[in-house]
């Protein structure tokens, strides 16, 4: 009897690659985004001139402000690291069972 392994293995062979992809773009933005956001920051003496300069209830406004955008950037690497890890396990096993199937084979 001959079974044919040729479909499933590229299926999880793209299925690893895509996945591997598809997290290294994530990272990517993330990091692009937390990236600008620092640039954006304004130093503490920058803030606190400005501040002099404004009514003290608009102190408050200028103060550099992000952490929302800041945490859901982080979380996405984290996430994304993670994608990272389970799609490189795929081709991990993918590999594994090519080099079986080869021993096998022999």
């Amino acid at each position: 009897m001959s079974v044919q392994f040729d479909g499933n293995i590229n299926s999880a062979l793209m299925s690893g690659m895509l996945g591997v992809q598809k997290a290294s773009d994530g990272i990517t933005q993330h990091s692009i985004s937390l990236a600008q956001q620092q640039a954006q920051l304004r130093t503490p003496e920058d803030v606190l001139t400005d501040a002099a300069r404004q009514q003290l209830g608009m102190a408050g406004k200028m103060l550099p402000s992000g952490g929302d955008n800041m945490t859901s950037d982080l979380v996405g690497l984290s996430l994304n690291l993670r994608n990272a890890q389970a799609s490189t396990k795929v081709l991990e096993v993918v590999k594994d069972t090519i080099g079986t199937l080869i021993d096998e084979k022999a």
